[in-house]
């Protein structure tokens, strides 16, 4: 007798066992884990930087790991800051896991750190349903993208507990329609808070930092809607997180050689622009 075995799901429900086990680990130190996700060319690096220095600033431990398919120039950018970075080479894979991604912390992550904000690798496809182990999951999306970004990737808009809005700068510019973005957000992730930034005019700078100060702390996060129909079916993550597949192809998931490289400390370099 035969029995058909959805190998994605396999390798989802794996990756929410790792997840629990890790956010268990990370809490018990201390350590609040923010996952963010965006596509390409968000801005999610440049705010990324403002808000590492602000927490420097403030005295907060925190610390950084950003994941790419190739190349350390997002890591150099955020070593600017001063704080600890850690670049995680995916080899490929369009995503991080939550496995690979405490393989990376073992050994590197100081003991005192209070934040670790993970860059996930540019893609609101894959990343969208992989758990990380964290307590507060933002997506950020640019003007410059379209005030329809949240119904073609409505699974990663549907997760958030936070929603960003980069490069508010250039809003008029490019005619930005705020009300009808903000509308789709709530299509479909009701509830969900949005928040307008710029990096480069400093436009809403500290209110990621306070709302991952707040998720450590204990403060309540937002729970979407989707999280919460997925966990009335028995398949939610340990926060939350659903296993919607309806944005795009199926992804091999299969593993090349880790790749990590030694954090970076340098000394902060002037404020990007």
């Amino acid at each position: 007798m035969c029995r058909v075995v959805d190998l994605r799901q396999a390798v989802l429900a794996k990756n929410d066992v790792a997840a629990q086990v890790l956010r268990a680990e990370l809490t018990a130190r201390g350590t609040t884990v923010v996952n963010l996700l965006s596509s390409p060319g968000s801005g999610k690096t440049a705010l990324l930087e403002r808000e590492l220095l602000l927490a420097r600033e403030r005295g907060v431990a925190v610390a950084a790991l950003t994941a790419d398919l190739a190349t350390e120039n997002d890591a150099v950018r955020l070593a600017r800051s001063g704080v600890p970075v850690k670049q995680v080479l995916t080899d490929g894979l369009c995503h991080l896991e939550a496995g690979m991604l405490g393989r990376h912390l073992d050994g590197w992550l100081p003991e005192d750190t209070r934040l670790l904000f993970v860059e996930n690798v540019g893609n609101l496809v894959c990343p969208a349903t992989y758990d990380l182990g964290e307590s507060l999951r933002v997506v950020l999306a640019s003007v410059t993208e379209g005030e329809d970004k949240p119904l073609k990737y409505p699974t990663a808009f549907g997760l958030a507990q936070l929603v960003v809005v980069t490069k508010t700068d250039i809003a008029r510019a490019v005619e930005f329609d705020e009300a009808a973005f903000r509308a789709h957000v709530q299509q479909v992730n009701p509830g969900v808070e949005v928040v307008l930034t710029s990096a480069r005019a400093g436009e809403g700078l500290g209110v990621l930092l306070d709302r991952a100060l707040a998720a450590g702390a204990g403060a309540g996060t937002h729970t979407p809607v989707m999280a919460r129909q997925q966990q009335s079916h028995g398949h939610g993550h340990g926060h939350g997180h659903d296993h919607d597949h309806g944005d795009g192809p199926d992804h091999d998931h299969g593993h090349g050689p880790d790749h990590e490289h030694d954090h970076l400390h340098v000394q902060p370099a002037a404020q990007p622009r």
